[in-house]
């Protein structure tokens, strides 16, 4: 118990969004609240006239405070949520995004549910895990190894190149297995909620259910909250969820597992915008723990981590490579982008891609075709210009959500009946993509009698029984098939790999792999077709099996034009005045050069608290590699001087984003 005698001050961080208050301040605690006002619980102060929720930061004996101090408020739980070991990864986080740390404890303490909190804990004495089988790891060079030293309890760390075929459920459930029977705790971060309940399953088939629990944002507060709290009072080993599960409160953490670290779900669209993969290896670094990041692809990021020397490859041997991989050919769509019009039928998919289809169904095998966007046609473009067609309301892309129905804003929700090209005046309009329920239609006339299921946007199919069918599904929602599917047909590559982004070819190979990875063995019969030129360096990734060429390419790449990974980025969102001001109070690091100003690019939201009247632009502050902290931090006290000043509008700050413009 601490004595109000020996450490009367409560140090507290208020729960303020003010960037210029991003700090403790010292409160006297009375003798009938210093029981309960230990570091980490929540507290309630009265600030600048109003009550503030907080947390305590720490107990003091003395204080800095010149003047009166004021009470604690009251303290709202004696529980302390906030761990040692968390509050060091807000602060470092807050520090690596230039953010607040309230902003950062927002995503990492879920509010409280009183009536759960006051549920007795009932300490469980979880059976231990059995021993693993290491045979699924030694598929992999260095598997055994890595999986050892996870027994072990040291800090191995690893990329993960997940061969196709292969359950990363079972591999993830093992090396958490392997980190419980250490004595250690374990962490998953995983894009989606299909992807927590996969894991789920694979885990509790080898560890104690009691033990495993699954936070994402799905669940209620109150069960949220009580499995959360599970973690922190020690009865949860395995912590399996989505972005903000990785800052679950486990002690003792042996290893943070982080699969497809490429997915945008995986990035924060709150501030300070973190992303999963960063805090994790963060986490991983600050707790001293081991650390592995699997993909059946791999992000220009995660092979810096292997360049760097912080974590090691892990790769199968070749010659188990072409033994598990599906036989991949590229067949050349050239011509084919000017027969993508609506009264197009068959003509997406040349011959040769029908008849592996056909005789993968002939086989009594399924076939998946995966497109990249679910709808009837979700694009439309002027049948002469090739202009894209835009609502007269809101310029936003028109599409057409039925067949023979009017065409659609994407934007307003405005119907527009009567098409008229504002560039050309022509009435008559052309698919740029056709969408996953437009594709089931066409295939279903070409493969009449054969059963067609869709999994797109609401209506994702988890699983789908042996036999022949046909499986029309957008990246990302691809039912599994029990024992693989015959073939995969990869269609409408140009509107991946034509996306202006910086990600493009690093996100187009990720997709199709994940889906070329469902398909059953070259010997097996499967056969992977991709619509798209067999020159292009995507499609060759693909062909060769080889996501760790085209991520060292990719890397190579980023580092000539100065581009993240190779170095940082910050991002700068705001009226031309505030971004003026906020860059005049920066003292850049050393060879820091700025990019800009252009229009806020288009898809991104205005910054909050910015007036509609005034124009916002994007300004890029481009550090290197080793200036990245030196950047954030000078950025972050900078948004504290303005903010203190109150006399600009807020400026919107993302360190690396995901999409420059």
């Amino acid at each position: 118990m601490v004595s109000v005698d020996s450490e009367p001050i409560a140090r507290v961080l208020p729960m303020l969004s003010v960037p210029h208050l991003d700090r403790e301040f010292d409160y006297l605690v009375t003798p009938e609240q210093s029981e309960h006002a230990l570091p980490g619980v929540r507290v309630r102060v009265r600030f600048h006239g109003r009550l503030v929720d907080a947390f305590v930061w720490e107990r003091r004996a003395d204080t800095d405070h010149a003047g009166r101090l004021g009470r604690l408020e009251r303290v709202v739980s004696s529980e302390p949520v906030l761990t040692p070991e968390v509050r060091r990864l807000v602060e470092a986080v807050a520090a690596r995004y230039a953010g607040s740390r309230a902003d950062v404890l927002r995503l990492a303490v879920p509010p409280r549910h009183a009536r759960v909190e006051r549920e007795a804990a009932t300490p469980l004495e979880t059976p231990m895990p059995e021993p693993v089988d290491p045979a699924g790891w030694q598929r992999y060079r260095a598997g055994g190894t890595f999986l050892a030293a996870l027994g072990e309890g040291r800090a191995a760390r690893a990329v993960w190149q997940v061969l196709p075929g292969d359950s990363w459920t079972d591999r993830f459930a093992e090396a958490a297995a392997t980190a419980i029977r250490a004595g250690r705790t374990a962490l998953a971060i995983v894009p989606d909620q299909r992807d927590v309940d996969a894991l789920l399953r694979a885990a509790t088939a080898r560890i104690d259910e009691s033990a495993v629990v699954a936070l994402s944002a799905g669940l209620g507060p109150a069960t949220r909250y009580r499995r959360w709290l599970s973690a922190l009072r020690g009865s949860a080993r395995l912590v399996i969820g989505t972005r903000s599960a990785v800052f679950a409160p486990l002690a003792d953490l042996g290893l943070v597992m982080v699969w497809d670290d490429g997915d945008d779900s995986l990035a924060e669209p709150r501030a300070p915008y973190p992303h999963a993969r960063e805090v994790a290896m963060l986490r991983a670094h600050l707790s001293g723990c081991a650390a592995l990041i699997g993909g059946y692809a791999r992000t220009a990021e995660a092979q810096a981590l292997v360049d760097t020397g912080w974590a090691h490859d892990l790769v199968a041997p070749r010659a188990v490579l072409r033994a598990a991989a599906p036989r991949v050919v590229a067949l050349d769509d050239t011509g084919y982008a000017e027969q993508r019009d609506p009264a197009a039928r068959t003509a997406r998919l040349p011959s040769v891609a029908l008849q592996s289809a056909r005789s993968a169904l002939a086989a009594g095998a399924p076939v998946l075709v995966q497109v990249p966007r679910r709808g009837y046609v979700p694009s439309l473009a002027c049948g002469r210009c090739r202009a894209i067609a835009r609502c007269r309301h809101c310029t936003g892309p028109l599409s057409l959500p039925e067949r023979d129905g009017a065409a659609l804003c994407r934007w307003c929700g405005r119907v527009d009946p009567a098409l008229r090209c504002a560039r050309c005046g022509s009435d008559t309009v052309r698919a740029v993509v056709i969408g996953a329920r437009r594709t089931a239609e066409e295939l279903g006339r070409a493969f009449a009698g054969t059963p067609v299921v869709t999994s797109a946007g609401d209506t994702i199919v988890d699983r789908i029984e042996d036999g022949p069918a046909l499986v029309i599904a957008t990246p990302g929602a691809e039912p599994r098939a029990p024992r693989g599917y015959g073939a995969a047909l990869l269609l409408d590559s140009w509107a991946l790999l034509g996306r202006q982004d910086l990600r493009a070819a690093e996100d187009t190979l990720r997709r199709w792999m994940a889906a070329a990875a469902l398909v059953r063995e070259r010997d097996a019969g499967g056969v992977v077709t991709v619509v798209a030129e067999s020159s292009i360096p995507t499609v060759q990734a693909l062909i060769r099996w080889d996501p760790v060429g085209h991520a060292q390419a990719e890397l190579a790449t980023r580092a000539e034009v100065g581009l993240p990974p190779a170095v940082h980025i910050a991002a700068l969102d705001g009226d031309p005045e505030s971004v003026t001001a906020l860059l005049e109070q920066v003292r850049l690091p050393d060879g820091a050069d700025l990019l800009g100003p252009v229009p806020l690019p288009p898809g991104v939201r205005r910054p909050a608290g910015v007036p509609d009247e005034l124009d916002v632009i994007r300004m890029l502050v481009r550090a290197g590699r080793d200036h990245g902290l030196a950047l954030a931090v000078a950025l972050r006290r900078g948004i504290g001087v303005l903010s203190a000043r109150g006399s600009h509008h807020p400026v919107r700050v993302q360190i690396d984003p995901l999409h420059i413009g």
